[in-house]
């Protein structure tokens, strides 16, 4: 996908980060997750399989452990209820493998984010990052995302709070590479597609900023050295953004 202002799209972090929000973990989410055992959830995922049933499942709240794994358990429930319906022996053998590997995909999906909440926890320590950042009312083609952070090198220490707002100055020139409309769009349409290109760009410099800030601490980057304003560099072929843009920490090319 080409995000708005030649924007170039790519992956920002791995699956189950991409669908649970975009650094951290809500609370309620990390509590459930820590109360769920993932050798006894295996064995549970082999009984449903048996039984060809979801019952043994719902003693856990696997529903409340976040969208990533909302969704690996809608799979599997999906496909043991097609397993559950198989008669024919091919059919059977089918469904059951599909459900096999849907259960699997829920088993390592829990255990991500065990592992990730294990990870957001131990790092909670040293550095926080405020995810929680609202979108303008309206866009323009000067963009900016403030991202809020507070930091100290040893637990002992005291928190230091700081911002870095990462500005990005979209092109919204035509791309004549693509194919362009027939006949002349209104003007009230030419404006909605400009604010959602516009909201495109702003949400990928956002997403873009939050990970370079916690990529910086996971470095072991000194928040003495964050500046207070960065200007996101561009690509040199369609002036837009890339995974790299907002690292503030490296030389500009």
């Amino acid at each position: 996908m080409v995000i708005a202002g030649n924007v170039k799209s790519g992956h920002l972090n791995d699956n189950a980060e991409s669908a649970v929000g975009e650094l951290n973990i809500p609370r309620e989410e990390r509590e459930t997750l820590k109360t769920i055992d993932t050798d006894a959830l295996n064995k549970l995922i082999d009984r449903s399989i048996d039984e060809r049933s979801m019952n043994s499942l719902r003693v856990l709240q696997l529903g409340k452990c976040g969208p990533y794994t909302a969704s690996r358990l809608r799979d599997f429930e999906k496909t043991l209820a097609e397993y559950g319906a198989a008669k024919a022996p091919k059919k059977l053998a089918e469904t059951e493998s599909r459900a096999r590997r849907a259960g699997s995909n829920l088993l390592h999906a829990v255990q991500q984010m065990k592992h990730r909440v294990e990870t957001e926890e131990k790092e909670d320590q040293l550095f926080y990052i405020d995810d929680q950042i609202t979108p303008p009312h309206h866009f323009s083609e000067h963009l900016t995302v403030r991202v809020s952070y507070r930091w100290r090198r040893t637990v002992e220490d005291e928190w230091k709070h700081g911002s870095i707002t990462f500005t990005h100055d979209v092109d919204l020139s035509p791309d004549y590479t693509r194919p362009q409309p027939k006949g002349k769009p209104s003007a009230s349409k030419l404006a909605q597609d400009r604010q959602e290109k516009l909201r495109d760009a702003w949400e990928y410099l956002m997403r873009s900023a939050l990970h370079s800030v916690r990529e910086f601490f996971r470095e072991g980057g000194d928040a003495a050295a964050i500046p207070e304003t960065f200007q996101a560099n561009v690509n040199s072929y369609g002036r837009g953004l890339n995974n790299s843009s907002t690292r503030f920490w490296q030389v500009r090319s």
